[in-house]
């Protein structure tokens, strides 16, 4: 007697959110204004100036961009402003700090635009594993929005997930 193989997972009532489906193609790009310092530690307007207007700012098509500068020296707001005043008409995001920085801005807006409502009620999954560097603060947006709505949710892998949350019965 041969027992159907049934697969519980895709029988399941679980809906699963997967954010590396998410994730915003587009290069992302460390810019390092030491570059532009005297010695790599003292801004001299005049120059750092020329150097803004003299750079190949196009190189940065469709890119998402972190200014910072990867030595102690005191770098005045407008230096920042106006590397980002150029960057801005090529780029699809310009911040200031680094590669993790970019990513929790953008996944900070794409989940304060994500609309849960379809997620009322429902058992929910938060996949776990991704190949792509997703935030971790991003998961926690995730819980603390789909929290109203959902029935359950769990992390983790559909044959192996982690309870986190189970709206109380009435």
């Amino acid at each position: 007697m041969h027992k159907e193989i049934v697969n519980r997972v895709s029988n399941s009532k679980l809906v699963t959110i997967d954010l590396e489906e998410f994730y915003p193609l587009g290069e992302r790009i460390l810019f390092d204004i030491k570059k532009w310092l005297f010695e790599e530690t003292v801004l001299k307007e005049k120059d750092f100036r020329e150097s803004v207007k003299n750079h190949d700012w196009s190189q940065y098509k469709d890119a998402f961009v972190a200014l910072h500068c990867s030595t102690d020296a005191i770098i005045p707001s407008w230096a920042n402003l106006l590397v980002a005043t150029n960057l801005a008409p090529y780029t699809k995001r310009v911040v200031v700090g680094d590669i993790d920085k970019i990513e929790s801005i953008l996944f900070n807006e794409i989940i304060n635009k994500l609309d849960v409502e379809f997620f009322r009620d429902k058992l929910i999954l938060v996949k776990g594993c991704a190949s792509k560097p997703i935030p971790q603060n991003a998961y926690v947006q995730l819980i603390e929005k789909l929290i109203p709505v959902a029935s359950s949710i769990m992390y983790g892998e559909a044959c192996s997930n982690v309870p986190l949350y189970k709206k109380a019965k009435n």
